[in-house]
């Protein structure tokens, strides 16, 4: 409905216009200036202000709130100087404050229209101005496209991905890229295409198919969207994750590999050969060995041949030869293959050599040699029973041999050069001989009536069988030319008196010896006899190295003194004074004589008193 002519506006109703005349020359004396823009993003606050000068300091008396829907205006609410008429329209309930401006709750994008504000201050006239509300909604993020199976033989270019934007205002836009750069569509090569879904809530889809032209080198290409909106005024952005696409392509080239290296492969080891084929999906794997007369000999029942992984286990020197692996591709039927030559490293024929080889006996000599067969170089080391090595060489020289050289001799074979490749041969060194008793219980302590062991050891070879001259529990023990007895017996009395005798003999030879039992009494009783006369030797030593001691220290007085000369001052009244009788003096006189010769000068100086050892 269009205003009077000649008249403004002042404000309209869902049923029409209500129009008041007033002069347009007034209206001009009033000004009102709102925004022409103001953007928000959905499920927020809009503020709308509406600010207005009025001529003369003049007040208004009342302001109107309006959108415009079409051709029509819709009042929302009138704001008088005491109040807020608010309107029965689809806002109702949303609009907030108590102030001059209008304030729009949990705005939609269904909001998005012009807003005006209508002021009127009586004579001063009415006055108005527009706002344009605009409603962003923030696309949810695209999910990660699909990883397809793409077969880069087809004339068309495939499906590549497909990107999905939900819920955005204004609809937004859909880039694709290649490893970080845009693609763009080209003839017979890049295809996208897009469409565009509105939402009854107003919101909008996009969808966005790339169809593009792929190669083998795009296996490990990435591809992802980005979603471009407006937000604010602002372009802003939101990308899919990263995706790979998987490309069938055909096997263009193989290798057969060994794992372990060639060079280092040794008997008893398990091995791999590794077939690798570099077309998508992995073809079909076969297995062959070559046989003499250029024959070749299946193997795949060995072999994953999904995997291409040809096992060998516990190899020897017959896994050595080539190996072929062979693949079909289906598609244009072109064989393809690959030979690896598999050596394996051994040691064969280990032997050793004993001169010479007659039964060796006491003082002679022998000569070890050791040999073996092998592809690379070896090393010869000689050890004993215990492990330890004792020489190096093919060659060990063992002179003047005894019973004690009897032994167990290894020769190890190594090859340095593979490590871990190593074998080894024993040899018995074993020299014959009369028995030789090396060890017996003698002298043994015992007590009547006790259960006691006695032991004999004895070297011997042959082996020799051990007797004893008196009955009880024996035990033998045997470890190569050594033989120890070991005879339980109770003592008697004619143990104690007799002894026993251990008998060693073998073919070549008797060995005895006699075993001594002693009383532990008797011995214990003599013991203490001697123990005393040490204690006494040893008490009277010391006592004379004592008396000894004062005696040279003038510790010990000895002789007879004479009367001590009371009138002469210059002798010290408290000193003692010994007086030895003259029946005594001509015994003790010639004791000590000479030791005291020079004290008597001194003394006869002092007084009277005399002092003669």
């Amino acid at each position: 409905v269009s205003p009077t002519p000649g008249c403004l506006p002042l404000c309209w109703g869902r049923g029409g216009a209500s129009v008041a005349c007033l002069p347009l020359g007034a209206a001009g004396k009033l000004e009102v200036s709102m925004p022409a823009v103001v953007e928000v993003e959905s499920g927020s606050t809009a503020r709308i202000e509406c600010s207005f000068s009025i001529p003369g300091n003049g007040s208004y008396t009342y302001i109107d709130w309006f959108y415009i829907d079409r051709s029509s205006r819709v009042r929302l609410c009138r704001v008088t100087g005491s109040e807020v008429l608010e309107e029965d329209t689809d806002y109702k309930g949303r609009l907030v404050g108590e102030d001059k401006a209008l304030s729009i709750s949990k705005v939609t994008v269904q909001d998005s229209r012009t807003f005006g504000c209508q002021v009127g201050a009586g004579s001063q006239g009415v006055g108005e101005n527009h706002t344009e509300l605009r409603v962003y909604s923030s696309p949810l993020p695209p999910g990660a496209p699909p990883a397809l199976v793409l077969c880069p033989r087809r004339s068309l270019p495939p499906q590549i991905a497909q990107c999905v934007s939900e819920n955005g205002f204004p609809p937004p836009n859909i880039t694709w890229h290649k490893n970080g750069e845009q693609l763009q569509p080209e003839e017979n090569k890049v295809k996208i295409l897009a469409t565009l879904t509105r939402k009854s809530s107003g919101l909008y889809t996009v969808s966005s198919s790339l169809f593009a032209v792929v190669t083998r080198e795009d296996r490990n290409s990435l591809f992802h969207c980005t979603v471009h909106y407006w937000l604010r005024g602002q372009r802003r952005t939101v990308e899919s994750p990263r995706v790979n696409i998987t490309v069938f392509y055909p096997t263009q080239h193989l290798k057969l590999r060994v794992v372990p290296t060639s060079a280092l492969v040794k008997e008893g080891d398990d091995v791999k050969l590794v077939c690798e084929a570099d077309g998508n999906p992995a073809p079909f794997f076969s297995f062959y060995k070559k046989e003499l007369e250029k024959s070749w000999q299946e193997v795949t029942s060995l072999a994953d041949t999904n995997s291409g992984v040809l096992s060998l286990h516990n190899v020897n020197k017959s896994s050595s030869g080539l190996y072929r692996c062979q693949t079909l591709d289906l598609d244009d039927m072109k064989l393809l293959e690959k030979d690896v030559e598999l050596f394996v490293n051994y040691i064969e024929g280990v032997h050793v050599k004993m001169e010479p080889s007659s039964p060796l006996h006491e003082g002679d000599s022998v000569r070890l040699s050791c040999s073996a067969h092998s592809p690379v170089a070896l090393d010869y080391q000689w050890r004993d029973e215990r492990g330890r090595k004792v020489a190096e060489g093919d060659q060990l020289f063992l002179s003047n041999i005894t019973f004690e050289t009897s032994s167990n001799f290894s020769c190890k074979v190594v090859a340095r050069s593979v490590p871990g490749l190593e074998q080894s041969k024993q040899v018995a060194v074993a020299v014959q001989g009369k028995p030789r008793i090396v060890a017996i219980s003698s002298p043994l302590y015992v007590r009547q009536d006790e259960v006691v062991n006695l032991t004999c050891k004895a070297i011997a070879f042959p082996r020799p069988s051990v007797h004893w001259n008196v009955n009880g529990m024996a035990h033998e023990y045997v470890e190569n030319q050594h033989i120890a007895s070991n005879l339980t017996v109770r003592v008697n009395h004619d143990l104690l008196r007799a002894g026993a005798m251990c008998r060693v003999s073998n073919a070549l030879g008797v060995s005895e010896k006699h075993i001594q039992l002693l009383d532990q009494k008797t011995s214990e009783s003599k013991g203490v006899i001697i123990v005393a006369i040490i204690v006494c030797i040893l008490v009277v030593a010391v006592l004379g190295s004592v008396i000894y001691f004062l005696h040279k220290k003038g510790k010990i007085p000895c002789g007879r003194a004479g009367k001590q000369d009371i009138t002469k001052p210059e002798a010290r009244k408290d000193k003692n004074v010994v007086e030895v009788k003259s029946d005594k003096l001509s015994e003790e006189a010639g004791l000590l004589q000479g030791a005291n010769d020079e004290k008597r000068a001194a003394t006869d100086q002092v007084g009277q008193s005399v002092v003669r050892c």
